[in-house]
């Protein structure tokens, strides 16, 4: 287990050196770990570092009004309203794979755009082990790792987290006093609710993933997940009302795990289970049934695709 004190220290060092007196940027997306990342570049290098965080249309139920409270302190915080360039880049496409490096490009273009308005050779990130390690076990690629393009316009990529495991990232952003809301939330994927959709991303997909996972987090509280959410999976016959609907499938999971390298499905109660389907099928029309994923990783991964 890595020292958060030793660790802050060192690393605030290592980032002052990497950038010099130049500006940096840092790809903010409010999870732990960029959020932990940034905390740590603007202790190295304050009012040079321009947090960027991109609104790609993929994100949780109310990520950019928390970003801009969370880190209202940070006078240089850029918010991207990049929706519709996303949604466009994945029009058609339904391939894991290349899904995560639309996403991957998408992103450091945007990166790129704010880095030649502020004169920033240098890009922040807040990589970790795991995701180096699946990426280059080729399980499924990163996008800030595997996903990136082959031509970056940046003269570095400074990535002060990349040996840590998420559990350790979490000691950090302890130690740095992040907020609770910060430090212990759980995990979410640099490419968004896209990964919780199987097959192309759609506008209307997209808001069924993120209503019925912001559902999930609020009745799954309780049982202190891993992470917990809903995946929009493809559609099927249903009745709401009295007319027969082709609705979408959502599946719910929710997993414990120490370091996301391996987890376990939760063992939820039936009553649980029923409003769980009960609020979702209820409150999203285009819902016709919500399934429980009870797959432990390996043989699945935590997300989709």
């Amino acid at each position: 287990m890595v020292d958060p004190e030793s660790f802050i220290e060192e690393k605030i060092e290592e980032i002052d050196a990497a950038v010099g007196d130049d500006t940096a940027i840092i790809a903010l997306s409010g999870g732990v770990d960029s959020s932990t990342a940034a905390a740590l570049a603007y202790e190295a290098i304050g009012d040079r570092l321009v947090p960027v965080y991109v609104d790609t249309g993929l994100m949780r139920k109310g990520e950019t009004e928390g970003i801009r409270e969370t880190f209202d302190y940070m006078d240089s915080l850029r918010i991207v309203d990049a929706r519709d360039r996303f949604l466009g880049a994945l029009e058609g496409v339904t391939d894991p794979e290349e899904k995560r490096h639309v996403i991957g490009e998408q992103f450091i273009r945007e990166f790129e755009t704010v880095a030649r308005e502020v004169g920033a050779d240098h890009l922040v990130q807040g990589t970790i082990y795991p995701d180096r390690i699946e990426s280059e076990g080729t399980i499924k690629s990163h996008h800030n790792v595997g996903g990136l393009p082959e031509a970056v316009d940046f003269e570095q990529i400074v990535e002060p987290m990349r040996d840590l495991y998420k559990d350790e990232v979490r000691e950090v952003a302890r130690a740095l006093d992040l907020q609770e809301v910060v430090s212990e939330r759980m995990p979410f994927p640099g490419p968004g609710l896209a990964v919780r959709i199987v097959g192309e991303v759609t506008e209307e997909k997209v808001h069924v993933a993120r209503e019925a996972t912001h559902i999930v987090e609020e009745e799954l509280e309780e049982y202190e997940p891993w992470q917990a959410f809903a995946a929009v999976l493809g559609r099927a016959t249903g009745v709401k009302g009295d007319n027969r609907v082709h609705g979408h499938v959502v599946a719910v999971r929710s997993v414990e795990s120490r370091d996301g390298m391996t987890a376990r499905a939760q063992e939820l109660d039936w009553e649980t289970l029923q409003r769980l389907q009960s609020r979702i099928a209820g409150s999203l029309d285009s819902v016709s049934r919500v399934v429980y994923d009870v797959t432990h990783k390996p043989p699945a991964t935590i997300e989709y695709e």
